[in-house]
């Protein structure tokens, strides 16, 4: 019997799942029938999948069978010793074979838009449409990194809770948006060694100049300068008052893309499907229902 038909609400308890992989077990909450919609969160103190996606599952939920993968290094799923970016894309590959999916639609945040792209990038038949929230692209007149990798870097090397809150009000155009429970439920989940510890393996200092050493020695291209090859039929969403990821880092992928369109939403910082939740929502599900030849 589906959620539709029972009306049964969405809770983090009901929509839970397991998926155990020659990796670890991959968590994730899964609710809706229909195409397969993979939803992929970004990365920051306390994120997950649910964290970022629960408000708009009921929504999403109703046309799609949705799936929110938890990430390794975030706390949720199994950990790896690999970066949380690498661990993330071999994730997406895990989590699909072992479902059996051979064709989705994505969605993803920030850091999850960009492994949404390297996923459709490494594998063009499997991603059907591509929709990203802020981060994909580099920045062009902006300063790199933006003040929320800034305040990221500086909670991830000492975190405390001012740290945290500094961090959060970077991340929204509405301060108010920043309440106790959220601060309260980000500070469990970020202070956990772990969770800690895996952080700092992506935004320490030391991780962001052993990032840049091995970029300068690399013959390999970094993922943004291949989004002309990117095939599926991609939407880019922006806040355009994001502070963790200028707009302006909309300019490359939105000219190399061949096949896309870019929504900039007024009033909002860098969590869209958030802070303008209804306005984010109508948009991404009239280009996901759209015919393919329209």
């Amino acid at each position: 019997m589906t959620t539709e038909t029972t009306h049964e609400p969405l809770t983090y308890e009901n929509t839970l799942r397991e998926l155990a992989t020659d990796q670890g077990v991959l968590r994730y909450h899964e609710a809706g029938e229909g195409p397969p919609l993979l939803l992929l969160h970004g990365s920051g103190p306390g994120v997950t999948g649910w964290r970022n996606f629960r408000g708009n599952l009921p929504l999403f939920a109703a046309r799609f069978r949705c799936l929110i993968l938890e990430f390794p290094g975030f706390g949720v799923s199994d950990p790896t010793d690999q970066h949380p970016m690498m661990a993330a894309s071999g994730a997406v590959a895990r989590f699909l074979d072992g479902l059996g999916l051979d064709r989705v639609d994505v969605i993803g945040n920030s850091m999850g838009g960009i492994v949404g792209a390297q996923a459709a990038l490494a594998d063009p038949d499997r991603v059907r449409r591509l929709v990203t929230i802020g981060g994909i692209g580099r920045n062009i007149f902006s300063p790199a990194p933006g003040e929320g990798i800034r305040l990221l870097t500086e909670f991830t090397e000492h975190p405390t809770r001012e740290r945290l809150v500094q961090w959060l009000h970077s991340m929204v155009y509405d301060p108010s948006l920043v309440t106790e429970d959220l601060i309260e439920e980000r500070w469990r989940q970020a202070t956990n060694p772990a969770t800690l510890a895996s952080a700092r393996r992506m935004y320490g200092k030391a991780a962001f100049a052993a990032a840049a050493s091995a970029a300068a020695a690399s013959d390999a291209p970094p993922y943004w300068a291949m989004l002309h090859k990117l095939k599926a039929r991609t939407l880019i969403t922006w806040g355009r008052d994001d502070r963790v990821s200028p707009v302006d880092m909309a300019l490359l992928p939105m000219r190399t893309i061949p096949n896309v369109e870019v929504h900039i939403f007024p009033d909002c910082g860098h969590w869209v499907m958030i802070e303008q939740k209804h306005a984010w929502e109508s948009a991404v599900l009239a280009f996901l229902t759209r015919a393919d030849d329209a």
